[in-house]
């Protein structure tokens, strides 16, 4: 009887010292996977204002380079075109209050040579509710999207005006040459992360 009672205390003594104990040592050595969202820490709020790199949301397929041209005129812009999603120069840039504007050319033709031509494709797949990732070098800028439409290019209007709160608008034509109808995803800022560097 002695005997069945030193094993139970021994059994309580490994369970509530020993264990605790052997499991916090493995979670300090990185025995255990840490979730994705682990590897970003929050941005502070005077983050560094910069331009965009790289656009992406999961959900609809759409992972591009974002190309920033110093210049609104027309030919700057079609030629930015050709190799990415472009930011209208004039809108915000990332950490910076407003609404940044980006826009890109979308395809459904069965063979298209440069990638650029169907950067935004999935803009039509945008749900309410769906994030955006934006990339600087450094930090990602998350946005939900609260909005998608399609509508006449002549009813597009963007308010690139300065406002307290930080948007996101994506344009993008109904199909490549099509310049009657547009694609417009607009979404509000919810977080900044940091990169993990290395």
């Amino acid at each position: 009887m002695a005997e069945k009672s030193f094993d139970f205390i021994a059994f309580l003594v490994f369970l509530v010292v020993l264990f605790p104990a052997f499991f916090g040592l493995c979670y300090a050595t990185g025995c255990f996977p840490e979730e994705e969202a682990d590897a970003l820490t929050e941005a502070k709020e005077d983050f560094e204002i910069t331009e965009p790199v790289r656009i992406s949301a999961q959900k609809a397929g759409i992972d591009f380079e974002v190309v920033n041209p110093q210049n609104s005129d027309i030919k700057t812009l079609d030629a930015a075109l050709s190799y990415g999603v472009v930011r209208y120069p004039d809108s915000a840039r990332l950490g910076e209050r407003g609404n940044m504007l980006l826009f890109g050319h979308s395809s459904f033709l069965p063979i298209v040579r440069n990638p650029a031509y169907k950067a935004l494709n999935g803009v039509k797949n945008l749900k309410e509710g769906d994030i955006i990732s934006v990339y600087s070098e450094k930090a990602e800028y998350r946005y939900k999207v609260n909005k998608v439409t399609l509508a006449a290019a002549e009813d597009v209007l963007v308010d690139l005006r300065k406002t307290e709160g930080r948007k996101l608008t994506i344009s993008t034509c109904n199909s490549f040459g099509a310049k009657e109808e547009r694609y417009v995803a607009e979404a509000e800022f919810v977080g900044s992360y940091l990169l993990e560097s290395g």
